[in-house]
């Protein structure tokens, strides 16, 4: 009974001891696996430090699965935080290495941007010469296509001015012509007026001279 006991103690214990080297195993494993992503360098260091941080913290004797996890955690912590440091370190590197590169072209973006604004503000200048031929052009149009019309309405108004004068002329020589008429009528008619009159005085001195002669004698005395 005494020999079965500490057979299955032992086989206890060794169970626990094989679930805890599992656990181990598999943190180390983890612990590998970001490392392998860290710069060759920086590995050793990292490992180094991990362990002689679990040695310090683990108590003699064994640890327990909730120390573990804990060391665990700690050890993803730390290793995240190196990792970190270590991206913000090489990030820095680069771009300190890469800075006369970056300022060209921070330098060639400023050019295009600057190009690209200029030519834009050119287009813009340019639409707006467009823009302003195009209306003085219509200005242009709108002033001939009046002084067209104002030029046909004194063209005409000249026409008709033409046409009145025409006919005020036409209509004073036919006045002129009537008082001709009238005129050539009137000495027509005064002249046959004083022909008739002496016809008539003929006339009338013509019977005078039919009435018997009186003769008259004058007796002398002796």
């Amino acid at each position: 009974m005494g020999r079965s006991r500490s057979r299955s103690s032992s086989r206890s214990k060794h169970t626990k001891s094989s679930k805890h080297n599992k656990k181990r195993s598999r943190s180390r494993s983890r612990s590998r696996d970001k490392e392998r992503t860290i710069k060759p360098e920086l590995q050793l260091d990292l490992t180094l430090n991990s362990a002689t941080y679990c040695l310090s913290s683990s108590p003699v004797g064994g640890i327990t699965g909730r120390q573990q996890e804990i060391e665990e955690k700690l050890i993803e912590e730390e290793t995240a935080r190196r990792v970190e440091e270590l991206v913000a370190k090489r990030v820095e590197e680069e771009l300190e290495k890469r800075k006369d590169e970056i300022e060209r072209e921070v330098l060639r973006r400023v050019e295009e941007a600057k190009r690209i604004m200029e030519k834009q503000l050119l287009e813009e200048l340019e639409r707006q010469r467009q823009a302003e031929l195009a209306a003085q052009k219509a200005r242009e149009e709108e002033e001939r296509a009046k002084r067209e019309e104002l030029e046909r309405i004194l063209e005409e108004n000249n026409r008709k001015i033409a046409e009145a004068q025409a006919k005020l002329a036409e209509e004073q020589l036919r006045i002129v012509e009537e008082q001709r008429k009238i005129h050539e009528e009137r000495m027509k008619l005064e002249q046959e007026r004083q022909r008739q009159q002496k016809e008539e005085q003929k006339i009338i001195l013509g019977k005078g001279k039919s009435r018997p002669k009186l003769s008259f004698s004058l007796k002398t005395q002796d």
